[in-house]
């Protein structure tokens, strides 16, 4: 029998531009950290462990956001999972719970960034994803654009050529997604547009324009994990929110089998996702709001597919149909997702379990998604790793 674990409180700060506010990650850490023990109305002496996510800074500084809260001698560890890692650090502090080590972990995540689009950081070593980039060099060649742009915008001229989509359905999802963040005052971007705006924007890598990819961001975000028996000890039952399920895959050898979408983590999806709903025994028809990683319009339309929202090919009949938005079947990423919200890579798994705790609480504002009892997260880091999660309001 599986050990219940539940999120009891969440915090995140607003995302912003790089260096467009004078803060440093202790600031975020401290921010976040602060708002989620606030929310969970407890003590940070009461918490046991923490997981520090992070993909740019040093060794320890997980260690030196925590000590703005306290110093209290907890085990502290930290986490790099590149894009998938707030979502990394989310999975551990489940599985310590899961495994009686601690009945309350906090998850935090937090990036300071750099402007422009991401590039190597050391030139004396192995690339992380030289497999990935030599694969892709070898079937679509190297463009002069960023490089993440180049590789999702491939899986979205992939998707193209095999069911006929059109660009105009890409740039939908862009205009869905700084529509919805009109109403999250956390998001980097709160301007609503049209789709001739986004399908006029500059193009980075067609059939992406700039409206269509995520920015780089600042920011953090923090999420609290208890045990069922903490939940009742602290008479948390009201507001505590289940992790009904939760499942990580790296890449497979599919990954490199000549599909673009592959190569971006479609199978890893598929396969976490199919992971989730077995252990759940919910389905991808009975959830009703979803935190999808949409780091690129041309992702979210593919792993519509990956999280079995729709059928082979359907994906583009989805949301042209309107029905991944308010009044639809599923509203899928009504923070405004990455394109909008924005993207600090460590911090962003755990601002997606942010919005879906807010959501299944009833406490989103404008933005809630009405009767909302199920959610659903995917955060997808490129190397690879991709992180599915399944709540559920209450406890039974």
């Amino acid at each position: 029998m599986s050990v219940k674990t539940y999120v009891i409180g969440v915090g995140m700060t607003k995302f912003e531009k790089p260096g467009s506010k004078m803060w440093d990650y202790p600031d975020m850490g401290k921010e976040a950290g602060t708002k989620a023990l606030a929310d969970a109305n407890i003590n940070y002496s009461q918490v046991q462990a923490a997981f520090i996510g992070y993909c740019y800074g040093d060794s320890t500084a997980g260690q030196r956001a925590l000590y703005e809260l306290g110093l209290t001698g907890i085990p502290a560890i930290n986490v790099n999972n590149n894009c998938s890692t707030g979502s990394s650090a989310l999975f551990l502090a489940r599985k310590f719970i899961q495994g009686g080590l601690a009945d309350c972990v906090l998850a935090m995540g937090f990036e300071k960034m750099e402007k422009g689009s991401l590039g190597l950081k050391y030139l004396d070593r192995t690339p992380p994803m030289d497999k990935h980039f030599i694969d892709m060099k070898d079937r679509r060649g190297i463009a002069k654009a960023p490089p993440a742009a180049q590789m999702f915008g491939n899986a979205g001229r992939e998707y193209m050529e095999k069911y006929g989509v059109s660009k105009e359905t890409f740039a939908k999802i862009g205009e869905k997604n700084h529509r919805h963040s009109v109403n999250n005052p956390y998001s980097q971007f709160q301007d609503e547009y049209t789709l001739e705006d986004i399908l006029n924007a500059p193009v980075v890598y067609d059939p992406l324009t700039k409206l269509q990819c995520c920015p780089t961001s600042d920011g953090g975000a923090a999420a609290i994990l208890a045990s069922e028996k903490f939940v009742k000890e602290n008479n948390l039952e009201s507001s505590a929110v289940e992790i009904l399920a939760q499942a990580m895959t790296t890449d497979f050898e599919s990954t490199f089998s000549g599909s673009d979408m592959s190569l971006v983590g479609f199978d890893m999806t598929r396969a976490a996702a199919d992971q989730v709903y077995e252990e759940s025994g919910i389905g991808p028809e009975e959830v009703d709001v979803i935190e999808l990683h949409d780091c690129f319009s041309a992702n979210e339309l593919i792993t519509y597919e990956g999280l079995r929202l729709c059928d082979q090919g359907k994906a583009g009949e989805l949301i042209n149909s309107g029905a991944v938005t308010y009044g639809g079947k599923v509203v899928v990423n009504p923070s405004g997702g990455l394109i909008s919200k924005g993207h600090p890579l460590g911090a962003t798994g755990l601002a997606q379990c942010s919005e879906l705790v807010w959501q299944l609480r009833g406490k989103a504002d404008k933005r809630q998604v009405k009767d909302a009892k199920i959610g659903l997260q995917h955060n997808l880091g490129l190397g690879g790793a991709a992180v599915v999660t399944m709540y559920q309001k209450g406890t039974k």
